[in-house]
């Protein structure tokens, strides 16, 4: 079956599922259309004996995938429908599918690969990435939780470096990506093609890979990954912020200076999401998100945070509350649905 939205590339080549994510334009970024038009067609394939492997490619040359269409959350929640938490919940379903999937998953990640990207590539087994990949959950920065399932990966990130990851949003690169478990392989991006024709010729992803797989040197962080564990395996999001103040160091000042400029709220919540998340398995993880995704989207801090980061674009959001200090309990965020859980 052919993909039912424009920017979904689906075709059959020899015993491989190729998927390409069509909007360059738009950095890949996924729209409600996309999501659904990908898990009907994986839907389709899991069930096709002539398809033994699966892959995912974004195309253009800047981006596997920016994430979501945050904004178009956004309107909806302002607008006061459903359709930004339809597209939530349609997302997150894709999600637990590619993450329990019948046959082998391919991502074949470059460039910008964030949010809803992350959430399309790192559940498969193979990811595959080149020199450009600049990888990041940035949610925080919006006032946002790190979803699509992230809490399943990034607290099992060695070394407490996903906490590190979710609270702070950072950027890393193949190196860093492949030290934290969110890259299987380094691939070079010009070898992609040829990776892609020996899937089609129905050959294993361990032969496929032997000819095309690439040393990579340490990554930026490599050097405070000791630092990073120690630090970020404190008992609170306060706990960090003084380790980090202790600390002193250029690194360490930046990062807590970077946490600083995070919505409180969303710190707090993640700090707990990815402690909780570390006992779950992925479908307990992806509700867990869907509770905190179905409040925090209609809390002052998501609003003021797309605001200053995607429509006025001043980049200095006002948090309410503007301190740590200032958050109460924030069990309720965690409570059950009931009728409208995910799952």
């Amino acid at each position: 079956m052919d993909a039912p939205d424009p920017h979904i590339k689906s075709e059959k080549c020899g015993h491989l599922g190729l998927l390409t994510l069509y909007r360059p334009a738009a950095l890949n970024a996924l729209t409600h259309g996309m999501i659904n038009a990908l898990a009907a067609q994986l839907s389709a394939w899991a069930g096709d004996d002539a398809i033994r492997c699966v892959a995912i490619c974004g195309a253009g040359t800047r981006a596997f995938c920016a994430g979501g269409d945050i904004r178009a959350v956004q309107q909806s929640v302002v607008a006061g429908t459903d359709e930004g938490m339809r597209l939530l919940r349609d997302e997150y379903h894709l999600n637990a599918l590619i993450g329990g999937y019948p046959k082998t998953y391919v991502a074949l990640l470059h460039g910008i690969t964030m949010g809803g990207g992350a959430g399309v590539s790192v559940h498969g087994r193979y990811r595959l990435a080149d020199k450009s990949l600049d990888f990041s959950m940035p949610e925080t920065v919006i006032g946002f939780i790190p979803d699509v399932g992230s809490s399943y990966f990034l607290s099992r990130c060695p070394g407490e470096f996903g906490m590190y990851l979710a609270l702070t949003g950072a950027r890393i690169g193949l190196a860093d990506a492949r030290d934290a478990g969110l890259v299987t392989h380094a691939v070079n991006r010009e070898d992609f093609e040829s990776v892609i024709d020996c899937l089609a010729r129905g050959k294993t992803v361990a032969e496929t890979l032997k000819p095309y797989i690439r040393k990579v040197e340490s990554g930026l962080l490599a050097p405070h990954r000791r630092r990073i564990e120690t630090i970020f395996s404190a008992p609170s999001v306060e706990a960090i912020l003084e380790g980090l103040d202790r600390d002193g160091g250029a690194f360490a000042r930046g990062t807590a200076q970077t946490i600083r400029t995070r919505s409180p709220t969303s710190v707090k919540l993640v700090f707990r999401q990815i402690r909780t998340a570390a006992n779950l398995d992925l479908k307990q993880c992806l509700a867990m998100e869907y509770r905190l995704a179905v409040r925090v989207l209609h809390s002052p801090d998501f609003r003021e945070g797309v605001r200053a980061a995607l429509i006025d674009k001043d980049r200095a959001p006002k948090w309410q509350p503007s301190s740590l200090a200032a958050i109460g309990d924030i069990s309720a965020f965690f409570a059950p649905l009931g009728g409208a859980e995910l799952f």
